[in-house]
């Protein structure tokens, strides 16, 4: 009896994280899967079926997310930075800089994920657990490391099948 009343207990703490995070956003499709901390920002797009595990986005720039998108635990898009170049004083001024983020269709991050402002997340990309994103990365690659850096592709072809069969997570 106490499991099942702990486990209605996180159900309801989950579809009221859910609803709140959807309040916040600037624009969804009235879906989202929130199963660890999740903190998304007001300049948020949403498209279908997208599943955060433990994401914060910090900054003011735009965040495009596509459809099927999931995050792994304790990842951070950083779209905004202090200006410390050509600034009015040390080691950054009162400026801030903002950079927008896009990430396409079926992008998965793993664990502990950053990426910071002005990139894009190629389709069907995958990010390796403890990246650190500052280059875009392209349309089925695999990429992980700090920088991150490309060292695989996805079997396109298999990617392909899946997507016109509509097997999605």
């Amino acid at each position: 009896m106490l499991i099942k009343i702990y486990q209605l207990y996180n159900l309801i703490v989950r579809l009221l994280r859910q609803k709140w995070e959807l309040s916040k956003v600037l624009s969804h499709n009235n879906e989202i899967y929130i199963g660890g901390s999740t903190s998304l920002s007001k300049n948020t797009i949403l498209s279908k079926n997208p599943n955060f595990n433990g994401l914060k986005i910090l900054g003011t720039g735009k965040v495009i997310f596509g459809d099927n998108f999931h995050s792994g635990t304790d990842c951070q898009i950083i779209t905004s930075y202090h200006n410390y170049d050509k600034g009015d004083s040390l080691p950054y001024d009162n400026t801030n800089i903002t950079k927008d983020v896009t990430i396409e269709n079926n992008v998965w991050l793993g664990n502990n994920v950053i990426i910071l402002g002005g990139l894009t997340l190629g389709e069907g990309s995958i990010i390796q657990a403890g990246a650190v994103v500052v280059t875009d990365i392209p349309k089925f690659a695999i990429a992980g490391g700090n920088p991150a850096k490309v060292f695989k592709y996805r079997d396109i072809n298999h990617y392909n099948k899946l997507v016109e069969l509509g097997k999605y997570h």
